[in-house]
């Protein structure tokens, strides 16, 4: 059985990594935002430019 020149095993293959990389994709952003947030603290802190 084939769907798109692939078989199967394939599909749960493809599938199996989504569903793996789709969290950790949502962990690294969140990772990501926090750090630039901190550094736009340090940078305004660090210029003298406090709000």
């Amino acid at each position: 059985m084939t769907f798109s020149g692939m078989e199967w095993y394939w599909w749960l293959v493809i599938a199996a990594a989504l569903a793996i990389s789709v969290p950790f994709k949502m962990k690294f952003l969140k990772w990501w935002s926090r750090r630039e947030q901190e550094k736009k603290k340090t940078q305004r802190g660090k210029w003298g430019e406090d709000e």
